[in-house]
């Protein structure tokens, strides 16, 4: 079905004005991560055109993160030159109801939305870590260097205690804690580094002690393979943040974590928060119609950004509340995610028919 003359118009007026907050925010997110990451010149081989080009890789989670409340704005601002032109009147007077001006709202939305979930699957995460490659690689001369953190995992039997996890296929100092099949503890082995190589882990100083009934045997080793199917790919994904991995990532990591009987509740929460990305996108571009033919009709420029950014503060704070609150009480991950979008949407269309 073709569009008509109106949608077009509305969808280009919103979209245009979205586009120019866009630029405007985003150009003053990267100043700013540009200015915090010059402390970090002069370590190692990072210079001004490192941070520049880091700061470049990492606009695309900033556009991401900004993206709901910059399609909020857009929508305030866009419909808002409609009305001081008077044009919004005019097509009341002309019989188009307000409902009418907000589903074609909506179309614009469907768009933002498609672009939100563009960025936050595809451009954000691998814009992360190219930039988390770029990084390490001048600060310590090898991308390889993820940075030192403890990590704690499961693989079938074995309970592993990460001190140091350097990079998806390289680890520092590391236990091993080996379970029998009624959880007792058959043994511990510690590890002075581990690499994946040739498809298995390469262990180096291997200190292993083996605990029987009554007796303990102690090993040493300077090198020894491990069969574990911990895969490097499962270990890339804990390298990065949360927010920053893509709907498939997260997916890849809460199957592991169930295979192997851990907690996944933190990732599937932040599945889930993806998911909704979007639809929070086009509930926030929706419920900002009304306030075009209410208080702010006649208001200037600078009064409808500031009511846009104060409406968009409010819903990331009360949202981060909601799903918060919602955890303590034991929702399922899609209801925690979903309620505040729902009640957002529940509201715009409540407020949308009382102007009509």
């Amino acid at each position: 079905m073709r569009l008509r003359r109106l949608d077009l118009y509305v969808l280009s007026h919103v979209l245009a004005l979205t586009g120019l907050v866009a630029l405007a925010l985003l150009a003053v997110q990267s100043f700013l991560a540009f200015v915090a990451e010059i402390d970090s010149v002069g370590q190692g081989g990072f210079s001004y055109v490192t941070a520049l080009a880091y700061t470049a890789l990492m606009m695309p989670r900033g556009l991401y993160l900004m993206l709901p409340v910059i399609a909020m704005l857009g929508t305030l601002m866009g419909l808002g030159v409609l009305a001081s032109q008077s044009e919004l009147t005019a097509m009341r007077a002309a019989g188009i109801s307000v409902m009418r001006i907000g589903g074609s709202t909506v179309l614009a939305g469907l768009v933002m939305a498609l672009l939100c979930l563009l960025i936050g699957d595809w451009l954000a995460p691998e814009g992360q870590l190219r930039a988390e490659v770029l990084r390490n690689q001048a600060q310590y001369g090898s991308a390889a260097v993820a940075g030192e953190r403890p990590l704690w995992l499961r693989q079938g039997a074995d309970v592993i205690h990460i001190k140091q996890l350097r990079a998806e296929d390289h680890l520092g100092e590391t236990e091993i804690f080996t379970l029998s099949s009624e959880q007792k503890l058959m043994a511990v082995s510690r590890i002075g580094e581990a690499r994946f190589e040739n498809g298995r882990w390469l262990l180096k100083d291997v200190q292993r002690t083996e605990f029987g009934a009554q007796s303990a045997q102690a090993q040493q080793r300077s090198e020894q393979s491990w069969e574990g199917q911990l895969a490097p790919e499962v270990l890339r994904l804990f390298v990065l943040e949360t927010k920053a991995l893509s709907m498939r990532g997260l997916r890849q990591l809460i199957a592991y974590m169930d295979d192997n009987r851990l907690d996944a509740s933190i990732y599937r929460l932040a599945f889930w928060r993806k998911a909704v990305a979007p639809l929070t996108v086009i509930a926030l571009m929706l419920f900002t119609v009304p306030f075009v033919f209410g208080p702010l009709r006649s208001a200037g420029a600078g009064q409808r950004l500031l009511i846009g950014i104060l409406i968009g503060l409010s819903f990331y704070v009360v949202n981060d509340i909601v799903v918060n609150t919602t955890q303590l009480y034991g929702w399922t991950p899609w209801a925690s995610a979903g309620s505040p979008t729902l009640a957002l949407f529940a509201v715009a269309l409540w407020r949308l028919r009382r102007v009509s």
